[in-house]
């Protein structure tokens, strides 16, 4: 696996305690999530299918 290129949701800052960061995996379409502020914890793993269902679950329950 090549190295992701991780990035910051715009909702996170660097004060807060609860930071996450996500990449996307191409060509396999998986999307990946860790603690930002602990990165040599395990990651979260999506299909694509399942981190837009949450991302639209996410969306409308804020």
């Amino acid at each position: 696996m090549t190295a992701l290129d991780w990035f910051k949701s715009s909702y996170s800052s660097n004060e807060g305690p609860d930071c996450v960061e996500v990449a996307i995996a191409i060509p396999a379409a998986t999307i990946h999530v860790r603690d930002s502020k602990d990165k040599q914890r395990s990651q979260l793993t999506f299909t694509g299918a399942a981190w837009s269902d949450f991302v639209g679950h996410a969306r409308h329950s804020a």
